[in-house]
């Protein structure tokens, strides 16, 4: 092998050295070479540089390392192994380079989706024009803070099944909500979809992009209704009318199955009652809010109304409608819960909770002494 040029040679001399001054000279030299050349090395250059970055590496002081990050980040033909090792640095030094180095790879992306932190997840779903692969693993992650900044990175390539897997985590993520509301992909049976558990200033926006109408909300529920009937077994006519061993059970599958076509949502609690299907309603409410029916069943068979309130405001119904919900269950439960001066105080108590979350967990606490 041929003699190194002699600028090659003090720079592997700097290199040797221990002294942070020399590496800090190595550094700076190495990140103007890269960053100053506009086409790729020879090979010669590539496996010096290789050798020397990578041993600077090994001993740089954290400063060094986040300055040689930086610098390289996006150097198009800084080596590749120097980058995917700063790629699951300290996210302060692996910042840069996972947003901007163009030597990364889709393999090397989805390494630090599955080995790094949270952070870099989250780094990676900023990346610009992110390729569907990396978008699947970022999704198989399911770590919502990557999924809100992947749904807000307007550039990546993100396929309709994964966008259908992000409007569904969004159910359980609060925080991927807004930036999926305002998705250029998003299509209109998934903003109906994602209608059903946003609040109401993002259910404003749906509407206005989407034009969504309880009219056009009502005619993919009416068809789900008709296919859960349809395909359900031949004693479900008599489950519904309580000639069945458990007369809940019926309800259940029912709901299960609007669930799974995507159109159990809350407004079909209100379609529930009006249609004097009291047990449907508890059941639907139950299985949208992720409680026990039974506990919850028994709960609202009291004279307390905060526990009605704390539901459906866990389920995202709007205040508004309470009033008339409140009314339509006491009509068709002996007038519980009576609701009285205790009325006010539950409304204010429950239904002003900001965040529905906090109202499930409040209703959590409350139905574990029932």
């Amino acid at each position: 092998m041929s003699a190194l040029p002699a600028p090659s040679e003090a720079m592997l001399a700097l290199a040797r050295s221990r002294a942070p001054a020399d590496r800090e000279r190595l550094m700076l030299a190495m990140a103007d070479l890269c960053r100053a050349t506009p086409e790729t090395p020879g090979e010669t250059v590539e496996r010096l540089l290789d050798d020397i970055f990578l041993r600077l590496v090994e001993t740089a002081e954290r400063d060094i390392r986040a300055r040689l990050a930086e610098r390289l980040a996006e150097a198009a033909w800084a080596p590749r192994a120097l980058m995917q090792l700063l790629a699951r640095q300290d996210i302060e030094i692996a910042r840069p380079v996972i947003r901007k180095s163009p030597v990364l790879s889709d393999h090397d992306l989805i390494r630090v989706v599955v080995e790094a932190t949270v952070e870099h997840q989250i780094e990676v779903a900023r990346r610009p024009n992110l390729s569907d692969p990396v978008v699947t693993a970022l999704v198989d992650a399911e770590q919502p803070d990557a999924l809100a900044a992947l749904a807000d990175n307007a550039t990546a390539e993100v396929s309709a099944g994964n966008l259908r897997r992000l409007v569904a985590a969004s159910k359980l993520s609060a925080v991927v909500r807004a930036p999926l509301v305002r998705h250029a992909g998003l299509t209109p049976d998934l903003a109906a979809l994602l209608y059903g558990w946003v609040g109401e200033a993002l259910q404003a926006e749906l509407a206005e992009r989407f034009q969504i109408t309880p009219e056009a909300l009502q005619a993919p529920l009416d068809d789900a209704v008709r296919q859960a009937l349809a395909s359900g077994p031949s004693r479900l006519p008599d489950l519904m009318a309580g000639q069945g061993p458990d007369p809940h059970e019926a309800e259940r599958r029912l709901a299960l199955k609007l669930q799974a076509a995507g159109q159990l949502r809350p407004g079909y609690l209100l379609r529930a009652l009006r249609e004097g299907k009291l047990s449907l309603f508890e059941t639907a409410l139950a299985l949208l809010g992720g409680f026990d029916a039974a506990t919850l069943r028994a709960a609202l068979r009291t004279e307390d109304p905060e526990v009605l309130a704390l539901a459906c405001r866990a389920v995202g119904i709007d205040r508004s409608v309470f009033p008339t919900i409140l009314e339509l269950v006491q009509g068709l439960n002996d007038g519980q819960p009576r609701g009285g001066a205790r009325y006010a105080t539950a409304l204010r108590a429950a239904l002003e909770l900001p965040d529905p979350t906090e109202a499930a967990l409040r209703l959590r606490e409350r139905l574990q002494g029932v």
